[in-house]
């Protein structure tokens, strides 16, 4: 299979151009980059599948045997080149956010829709174990109905993000913590719940001391469609976890689901659930803990990133349904629009539909 990296700039370009290259299905790899010098530093490399390296992205796009192409570009770029990929008739694998504002992405699904491609937005976590096993506990009604949903995504400080990039420039970013990290909780939030979003106050900030555009703190008041409310924070905060794009001891995660006839907790990123309710034996505690094994893997999120990777692959060929569309990253985005709309008007604000 011959697939394309479009974007050889981006903080996750290293790990996604290692991900395709490890997966056996791919065989065959272009990359593309409108800046010379990027694409002069990657033909410097010797890397294994990669057979073309250009800034002309017309020489990529035109080739008929190409299946997909994975876009991770600038936020500001992200509609426009994934839409070139969907017009020149190919599949598409785009990095979250998927674009600049709501408005782009739902363009994006429509041109999507009208060519009959597989159009995903790269939620991996959607695979984790963890994500899994608490899925099945609240789709199955095993902790009743949800009371209220708590979230938190901590990062390291923007001190320790180069905080002269394009991430923290409003123009360019579209947003800050929320749309860069903030999206996939918002996203698992809602696919363990299976619950919509329907109304956002946000509490916004700026208090890195670096001079950015975008907040890099944010506190959010959720109310969903069942009557459930919930909390989320984020923050770039964190002052003794390195530094870097690629650091996993760079964070401090939470995710809770409080329901009626008991609770399921993922108290952090490692691969363990806390649940509570009723025991299905008599030996059996009210509150215990599961435990998941991760085969290691150098993809992108691990073996859980795999998994996602392949599934979508396997959507390509016709083969089952890709773990998320570009619906998904529509649903995230209203979110945090909302979130911006209440931040700056200080109301309570409907997330659009």
């Amino acid at each position: 299979m011959k697939v394309a990296l479009l974007g050889l700039s981006h903080p996750h370009s290293g790990i996604l151009l290692a991900t395709l290259a490890g997966l056996p299905e791919i065989t065959e790899i272009c990359l593309w980059d409108a800046d010379d010098a990027a694409v002069a530093r990657q033909l410097a490399m010797a890397q294994p599948k990669v057979i073309q390296i250009t800034s002309e992205i017309d020489c990529v796009l035109s080739q008929t045997d190409l299946v997909f192409a994975l876009v991770c570009v600038r936020h500001d770029q992200m509609a426009s080149v994934a839409g070139a990929v969907l017009a020149a008739g190919h599949h598409l694998l785009v990095e979250k956010p998927a674009g600049l504002n709501a408005t782009e992405i739902a363009q994006l699904a429509a041109q999507a829709k009208a060519a009959g491609r597989q159009a995903t937005v790269l939620y991996p976590r959607r695979l984790h174990p963890c994500v899994l096993s608490a899925r099945d506990w609240v789709a199955g009604g095993r902790i009743g109905p949800l009371l209220t949903i708590e979230g938190r995504f901590l990062a390291t400080q923007v001190r320790f993000r180069e905080p002269a990039s394009w991430l923290f420039r409003r123009p360019l970013a579209g947003g800050g913590i929320l749309l860069w990290l903030g999206c996939h909780v918002l996203d698992l939030i809602h696919h363990i719940s299976g619950d919509e979003i329907v109304e956002v106050g946000a509490r916004f900030a700026i208090r890195s001391g670096e001079t950015i555009e975008v907040e890099d703190c944010a506190a959010l008041s959720l109310r969903f469609a069942s009557g459930t409310i919930g909390t989320f924070h984020a923050g770039y905060t964190l002052a003794f976890s390195g530094a870097g794009y690629l650091n996993r001891a760079g964070y401090d995660s939470y995710l809770g689901f409080n329901g009626r006839a008991g609770r399921v907790v993922w108290p952090d990123l490692n691969p363990r659930l806390y649940v509570e309710a009723a025991p299905t034996r008599p030996d059996q505690p009210a509150g215990r803990e599961e435990t998941f094994t991760l085969p290691e893997s150098p993809a992108y999120g691990g073996s859980f990133g795999e998994t996602f990777f392949r599934q979508f692959i396997a959507a390509t060929r016709g083969q089952g349904t890709a773990p998320t569309d570009l619906t998904d990253a529509l649903r995230t985005a209203r979110v945090i629009e909302a979130a911006e709309e209440s931040a700056r008007t200080g109301r309570f604000i409907r997330v659009a539909t």
